[in-house]
């Protein structure tokens, strides 16, 4: 096989790679979002208050997958991978929910240019009238990235093909040994 057919080879398997794990982060992301979505809408509806925004549960996940997969070409998170698995989940899902969180400040900013009106006054409105929706939405990002996170560095450990066959393979004719 010449350099060039390998090269479009791995290309390819790269690309695949890339976009299969894109859509699993925006699976994930999507089911989580969308039930703390449901969450607030049955809140509101016990004060009859209408809630119908299911959509941006998928968008939020389409965007922030995207966010996710950047902050690791950026090798955010990296540092703490040689210690216990426990160490590196913890500090990937604090990196990436503070990498997510200024993320908001900064998507908060576009709209604001977007629609014309002042930044300072937009951020502060932001900042000011929704501290304690911010908090919370990043204290469920934070625990959302726990199993994420988990999972990823179990992958990284013991390898992707190893946790693609545990969750994903049938296990009935394996028998284990048990004393």
């Amino acid at each position: 096989m010449s350099s060039l057919n390998k090269r479009q080879g791995n290309l390819k398997e790269k690309v695949i790679h890339e976009l299969t794990e894109y859509w699993i982060n925006v699976i994930y992301l999507t089911l989580v979002f969308a039930s703390f979505v449901q969450y607030r809408r049955f809140i509101l509806a016990s004060h009859d208050i209408l809630y119908e925004n299911y959509g941006v549960a998928v968008i939020k996940a389409l965007i922030l997958a995207k966010v996710i997969m950047i902050g690791s070409v950026l090798r955010l998170g990296r540092g703490l991978e040689d210690k216990p698995l426990i160490y590196p989940t913890l500090y990937k899902t604090a990196i990436f929910t503070l990498f997510l969180a200024v993320f908001a400040v900064l998507e908060n900013v576009a709209k604001c240019l977007w629609k014309g009106t002042g930044l300072t006054g937009e951020l502060v409105q932001f900042l000011g009238n929704n501290p304690n929706e911010f908090i919370a939405n990043s204290l469920v990002v934070f625990v959302a990235f726990l199993p994420f996170f988990g999972v990823k560095e179990l992958g990284r450990v013991l390898g992707q093909d190893k946790i693609q066959a545990l969750f994903f393979r049938s296990r009935a004719g394996k028998t284990s040994k048990q004393s």
